[in-house]
């Protein structure tokens, strides 16, 4: 008895459950959460298109730029951004500046960000600024240094004693 208990208990685990369509599981409005009627393509989410902020002050768009480049969504990009910031960002001329916000926020993709850096895919022209370079360069590591996390920000207050 014990037997074919266990066999049928071990047939009703191996079957596979019945397939759900995302509107089963998420209902009709999908998984972006967005009013019926206004999701964008594929029921997602659309950003709004980026626009550059003008009139902003230098001292406070590093602030904004170096918060972007350390929450990203995907943690590559934390990473290899947010060390590249503390490396450039105090450093850099205000057009340079312009070029580093377009070029994080512009694309609707990380990866693509991630992939044109480390030179998987060709960097569109849009965005083949002397900033990437500078990024590209700084994504080969020549140095060798270890960059597995992001770098405390302790560095920010090193100089305001």
């Amino acid at each position: 008895m014990a037997g074919s208990a266990l066999r049928v208990c071990g047939r009703l685990l191996l079957r596979r459950p019945p397939a759900l369509s995302a509107a089963a599981l998420f209902g009709s409005r999908g998984h972006s959460g967005e009013a019926p009627g206004h999701p964008g393509e594929n029921g997602e989410s659309t950003l709004p298109p980026w626009e550059e902020r003008t009139g902003e002050p230098l001292d406070t768009k590093r602030a904004r730029l170096l918060y972007e480049s350390r929450k990203r969504g995907m943690l590559e990009n934390c990473i290899l951004l947010s060390l590249f910031a503390k490396e450039y960002l105090n450093t850099m001329s205000e057009k340079q500046l312009r070029l580093y916000d377009k070029l994080i926020n512009q694309p609707s993709n990380d990866w693509d960000i991630y992939y044109w850096a480390t030179g998987a895919r060709p960097t569109p022209s849009e965005f083949d600024t002397e900033v990437m370079h500078l990024l590209q360069e700084y994504a080969k590591n020549r140095n060798m240094e270890q960059r597995i996390s992001q770098p405390d920000l302790e560095y920010l207050f090193e100089n305001k004693a």
